[in-house]
């Protein structure tokens, strides 16, 4: 009797023991569940206090054999470390995430049912937010290649959030891994991105890093098909076009456009765009051209490309006599002309004075058609630099430094 009295006894004993650490569970669950209320009501000394607690009780829970390799605790337990790295805002206890990623392992691992799934989601949203904020820091420090590392868990621990997507492409490019930009700039384009017109444009400047202008054009192909108003991408087509040589392919495509659609101001603006790049593709080449017949011969063309890109715009304006870019743009286009005949005057000899004067006359005659569209250009934007800048060197083309000097200031201003 005695020795069954002693049995009972014993195992009276071990049953408390382990209700005991259960109990610890439990305290752990609460304290837990009392720190996410008050997080969420920015009760931030209170809820801090709960946290401690939570740890406090998920440690003995841990360390007790009977409970240790529970899947509530090592859901319980990635739940409360994760939390407290995410709270460590200095990153100054790194094993404190560490932690949290062995025990949430742990956790998936046993808890087959997916009991404890919402704890096992909580620590996988922590960590997120957790490598997010190491991310941002080493990101701000221009530490490139570790925020990139950390944005890419971010985005392995989160790969639907195209935040997380966005992030690790970005520090990728400022990390100068072009291949991963790229990788994770397509990604995005199979989401819904809210800044996807921009990723179409930024993708295609990756691919010409890489020297790759078929996937360039591709990328802004699709682009237009996705945002068929976005002017950049129209552009940029336009750019990729005269880089491979297709500028009939483009002029026929815009041509094609306007007969369809007369009135659409935007198919001229194009046009013009792509006139004016003609224009300054061969004032590059003219440049470096030392031979006096064919810089003469340049000259010409270049002129006569200025001169229908400046139609196509009159003929946007016709349309709205307000559109900003088309007022912008043949300024430009009209002002360009005009500094080439200022320049050339300059260079004449000394004892050429009658040319010279004739000259400088034709070069003023040049500037003052363009005149009327800088000032409209700078009344529409009175804060773009493009037409603030325009507008200036056709001031000191003119010898007003008044007026150049005080939109010189306007610009610095913008600064």
């Amino acid at each position: 009797m005695k020795i069954k009295f002693l049995l009972a006894g014993v195992l009276g004993l071990l049953s408390v023991t382990a209700f005991a650490q259960k109990g610890e569970l439990k305290n752990a669950q609460e304290a837990f569940d009392k720190y996410q209320s008050l997080s969420a009501a920015k009760a931030g000394g209170l809820a801090t206090t709960s946290l401690a607690t939570a740890k406090a009780s998920i440690d003995k829970a841990a360390a007790n054999e009977k409970t240790a390799t529970l899947a509530n605790t090592y859901a319980l337990k990635g739940a409360i470390y994760s939390a407290l790295a995410v709270a460590d805002t200095a990153m100054a206890n790194p094993a404190l995430l560490t932690t949290a990623e062995e025990a949430l392992k742990k956790a998936k691992e046993t808890d087959t049912k997916g009991e404890f799934k919402a704890l096992t989601d909580n620590t996988s949203l922590n960590m997120a937010q957790y490598r997010l904020n190491e991310g941002v820091k080493a990101y701000t420090a221009k530490k490139y290649d570790v925020a990139y590392n950390a944005f890419d868990n971010y985005r392995q621990i989160m790969p639907e959030d195209t935040t997380a997507i966005y992030y690790t492409g970005l520090a990728a490019i400022n990390a100068n891994n072009i291949p991963a930009g790229i990788t994770n700039y397509n990604k995005l384009l199979g989401t819904k991105f809210s800044k996807n017109s921009l990723i179409y444009f930024d993708l295609s400047n990756l691919y010409l890093m890489n020297k790759d202008t078929v996937n360039a054009l591709k990328t802004v192909t699709n682009g237009i098909a996705a945002y068929p108003d976005n002017s950049d991408l129209r552009k940029r087509q336009i750019e990729l076009y005269l880089r491979t040589g297709k500028q009939q392919q483009v002029l026929d495509q815009i041509q094609t456009a306007i007969n369809n659609d007369p009135k659409n101001k935007e198919l001229y603006y194009y046009a013009g765009i792509t006139y004016s790049q003609l224009a300054e593709a061969i004032a590059a080449d003219q440049s470096k051209t030392k031979d006096a017949a064919a810089k003469a011969k340049m000259q010409t063309s270049k002129l006569e490309y200025y001169a229908k890109s400046s139609d196509m715009y009159k003929k946007a304006l016709a349309i709205d006599p307000n559109f900003f870019e088309a007022n912008l743009n043949l300024g430009y286009t009209l002002i360009s002309p005009a500094i080439d005949m200022y320049n050339a005057a300059n260079q004449l000899p000394a004892n050429k004075q009658k040319e010279f004067e004739a000259a400088i006359a034709k070069s003023n005659e040049q500037f003052e058609l363009a005149k009327p569209y800088l000032l409209k250009a700078v009344d529409l934007n009175p804060k773009s630099a493009d037409a603030l800048s325009n507008l200036r060197t056709y001031y000191r083309a003119k010898n007003d430094m008044t007026n150049a000097n005080a939109i010189q200031k306007r610009i610095d201003d913008l600064k």
